[in-house]
């Protein structure tokens, strides 16, 4: 046989393999997650809840105890910022630290749906959350002299809660030009979180009363301090839950688009 009876090689670009189904990426990819954060849990976890801790002594001195606006509304705060430490500080650094040494370029070669990505990794660094913010919850009203039956609404709030501010600080890292600017929203918007979901609403300026309404947390945060009320207003409680959860939803779609467009 002579070169040209051979057959000819066929030069197309062979198949990909078909991109992972956006639920297994999820849980691969928050998996991954977890298990990286797993050397800085306990440094993470005390520094979150620490500073939260220290709010509620510092306020105790000044906000009397008992069944009042003012108490529920620092106890809810207080616990609802160890989620704004992880899921708005943490995550502003560390996607726009990934975006500053080309992290994110590793996630781009895998087939792992962007959505995937940004929430696998939200619920890692949100999962570390869950301890501080009960224990912050459980120390405050004690402090304070509230309830403790009503804590289990925690499980509905740090969720809802973390996703708001985990896509918003996703979106922050990775639509900041430089990753000191990343580092600054994040900080700024835990900032905000302490300053406009620890004080009462009622006492704030409406002008401030307006800014404080466009925080995601203080959905949460008014939510969790309607419970320690005699009788609730659960229709309010869930109206609350609702608009964060909304909120949580955008958020994370604009994390995602703005993951698209970092890693072009």
């Amino acid at each position: 046989m002579t070169l040209l009876d051979a057959p000819a090689v066929s030069t197309a670009p062979a198949p990909l393999a078909p991109a992972a189904r956006p639920l297994p990426a999820l849980a691969a990819v928050y998996r991954a997650q977890l298990a990286r954060a797993k050397v800085a849990r306990i440094p993470l976890l005390f520094v979150a809840t620490f500073q939260s801790v220290g709010i509620l002594v510092m306020m105790r001195g000044v906000v009397d105890p008992g069944d009042n606006p003012s108490a529920h509304a620092v106890v809810a705060g207080s616990a609802v910022l160890v989620v704004a430490f992880v899921a708005l500080n943490l995550l502003a650094q560390y996607f726009g630290k990934l975006r500053a040494t080309g992290g994110l370029d590793h996630y781009a070669t895998l087939p792992v749906p962007p959505a995937s990505v940004v929430l696998g990794t939200a619920a890692a660094y949100a999962s570390f959350t869950v301890p501080g913010v009960f224990a912050t919850a459980g120390l405050g009203s004690w402090m304070f002299d509230l309830p403790l039956g009503r804590l289990w609404i925690l499980l509905a709030v740090i969720p809802l809660t973390g996703a708001a501010l985990a896509g918003l600080g996703a979106a922050l890292g990775l639509l900041a030009p430089r990753q000191e600017l990343a580092t600054l929203a994040g900080q700024l918007g835990m900032s905000a979180a302490l300053l406009l979901g620890v004080l009462p609403a009622s006492r704030l300026p409406e002008p401030v009363q307006w800014l404080r309404d466009l925080l995601p947390s203080s959905y949460g945060v008014d939510a969790f301090a309607l419970t320690f009320a005699p009788d609730p207003d659960w229709a309010r409680v869930l109206l609350d839950l609702g608009v964060c959860g909304a909120v949580g939803l955008a958020s994370l779609t604009l994390a995602t688009w703005a993951y698209r467009r970092a890693a072009r």
